[in-house]
């Protein structure tokens, strides 16, 4: 069966019927009041029927219009209309809406006397725990914004549009996790290093679900990022032992940048001349000074250059 997709339908401004209704009601009292109670009756049952086909639609709310099942269209644009008082009319928004992934939805609950004690409305998110492309368990959540472009299609091609957002979005998130490392190599896409990438990914992700149910992501973000509670203090001590690699490396690069740097200035202005084993030793005093990551303790030569 082909999808149901949204249809404007135009209705006409309430002001008009309003002014007959109120014609309508004073034939009623006038009728009555000459003893034609037909008269009256019947502008009583047109006045009754009449006034529940006015609408009043707020802005970015829509109203979906029904005859006995049969779709007829919506009413997307804000302001006072009347319509067929034999159509059912479902109020839905249009507002930019958000949530954060993992949470729960809280349906409306109602007391024995049907009134509202608890509106319809969802938990806090809570981090999803994947493994990530390395295997490694991850934590992670994201924010997503939507917003329902389609009315038709948000009514009448998935059960609850807003469960079903919440519900797709958990599940592209959980295998966008499954395709990036927490953590790469250099110049490896992650999600750690490059959230704005995976963000704009798990958007499109998101949207191939949610067309079919007549939603735009507009915006999709990692709110969390952490590695699971087992493996998280391995994994500091992993990512401080690389930190001090890194730095060991970049001061050993300099170190011997400046060595070479002394070695030939030396020789350029002629102070000293070395052999290759007094240059061997310089070399390795000065790497040991520069390359500590304690103070040294120097030893000065107080007799010749070879005692």
């Amino acid at each position: 069966m082909d999808n149901i997709h949204e249809r404007t339908y135009n209705a006409i401004s309430g002001w008009l019927p309003l002014l007959v209704l109120l014609g309508l009601i004073g034939g009623a009292i006038a009728g009555f009041a000459n003893q034609l109670p037909v008269i009256g009756i019947v502008c009583i049952l047109l006045v009754t029927i009449g006034v529940v086909g006015f609408q009043a639609v707020a802005p970015n709310d829509a109203r979906v219009l029904l005859l006995f099942g049969d779709y007829k269209g919506s009413i997307n644009t804000s302001g006072f209309f009347w319509v067929n008082p034999f159509f059912s009319k479902k109020k839905i928004t249009l507002r930019v809406r958000n949530f954060e992934t993992g949470s729960q939805s809280v349906p409306q609950k109602k007391n024995s006397s049907g009134a509202v004690i608890q509106e319809k409305g969802r938990t806090g998110g809570r981090p999803s725990k994947v493994n990530d492309k390395d295997g490694n368990p991850i934590e992670i959540s994201a924010v997503v914004v939507w917003k329902v472009v389609d009315t038709a299609e948000a009514m009448f091609e998935v059960d609850d549009y807003e469960d079903y957002v919440a519900v797709q979005s958990e599940a592209a998130l959980r295998n966008l996790a499954s395709r990036y490392p927490y953590d790469g190599a250099e110049g490896e896409e992650s999600l750690r290093g490059n959230t704005a990438e995976v963000g704009e990914e798990l958007r499109k992700d998101i949207q191939e679900r949610l067309g079919k149910a007549g939603v735009e992501a507009i915006e999709a973000r990692i709110s969390h990022l952490a590695y699971a509670p087992e493996i998280a203090a391995a994994m500091l001590q992993r990512q401080q032992a690389a930190a001090v690699v890194a730095a060991r490396t970049k001061i050993v690069e300099g170190a011997v940048g400046m060595v070479e740097m002394a070695l030939e200035q030396l020789k350029a202005d002629n102070i000293v001349d070395l052999d290759d084993e007094r240059r061997a030793a310089m070399v390795s005093n000065l790497l040991v000074v520069l390359c500590s990551d304690k103070h040294t303790q120097p030893v000065v030569n107080t007799g010749t250059l070879y005692n």
